[in-house]
């Protein structure tokens, strides 16, 4: 049995590899169903409830259709409800997704977005999210950067292209259309805090200042020297004879002697007069 690889497909681009920034291409909408129920009876199941905050939400997959991307994927989830909220009360995150879901059907439909004609608005009422599966329509694609350093760029829809712009049916008929890239702001670098303690240099790594050889002013004590003395004897009046120099006479306890010579006269006793 021989096996002929002539009709092999082109092998897929490396896992985690990102579709260029600002790629236009059709795009397939696969749901994946996180087992939370939706508003509608036959989106029972269809919604995934977010980690974070009360935000249902519509988890798709999406896969290139054609061109030198073909086959290629990325995933981007939508609100549906909940989540941060207007001041009317209304789901932030639902009002964007909902923009998004009727471009994407105006674009497979053909639908000009400027058209609010009765049959034209009966084609975007949906049933369920449900019925957004498998829908296939032209988009541009981005590259986002991730908040996170510790996560990778992901590719996410940039905008959905739609009827109204000149690039819309070459995109559809598969054809080629250069890219226009986003040119997404980079990630903020994590910003890191100077820690409110510092340890003290080791002693071993310290540079040897040399010591002073003036003593501070406040601890000094006044010591006169020779060099000092002999200054003074310069400074004399002239004329005056230099006093000689009296070596000084160590001071020693006196002796008994020189005590009572030293004393007052004895007193004589009434027996002696």
């Amino acid at each position: 049995m021989s096996y002929d690889l002539n009709d092999a497909q082109p092998q897929m681009a490396p896992i985690g590899e990102l579709i260029p920034d600002g790629t236009f291409t059709k795009l397939r909408l696969t749901i994946r169903p996180g087992g939370v129920n939706g508003a509608s009876p036959m989106d029972a199941g269809l919604l995934k409830a977010s980690q974070s905050s009360d935000a249902r939400m519509l988890d798709c997959e999406f896969t290139v259709v054609d061109g030198p991307h073909s086959r290629r994927k990325f995933w981007q989830s939508f609100t549906v409800a909940g989540g941060k909220l207007d001041e009317k009360g209304q789901s932030i995150g639902w009002k964007i997704s909902k923009s998004t879901f009727r471009a994407i059907v105006d674009s497979a439909l053909g639908l000009d977005p400027r058209d609010e004609s009765p049959a034209t608005k009966a084609k975007r009422v949906l049933p369920g999210l449900r019925h957004l599966e498998g829908i296939v329509f032209a988009a541009r694609i981005m590259v986002e950067p991730a908040s996170n350093p510790q996560y990778r760029d992901q590719n996410r829809i940039a905008n959905v292209v739609l009827p109204d712009d000149a690039s819309h049916a070459a995109i559809m008929r598969g054809e080629t259309v250069p890219p226009d890239p986003v040119n997404a702001p980079p990630r903020k670098a994590a910003s890191v805090a100077a820690p409110g303690w510092q340890a003290p240099a080791p002693a071993w790594g310290a540079a040897t200042q040399p010591a002073s050889s003036t003593a501070p002013a406040w601890g000094a004590q006044t010591v006169p020297t020779a060099a000092a003395a002999t200054q003074a004897s310069a400074s004399a009046a002239p004329g005056a004879p230099a006093m000689p120099r009296v070596a000084a006479m160590p001071i020693s306890s006196p002796s008994p002697a020189v005590r009572s010579s030293g004393s007052a006269m004895p007193v004589r006793s009434a027996a002696g007069r």
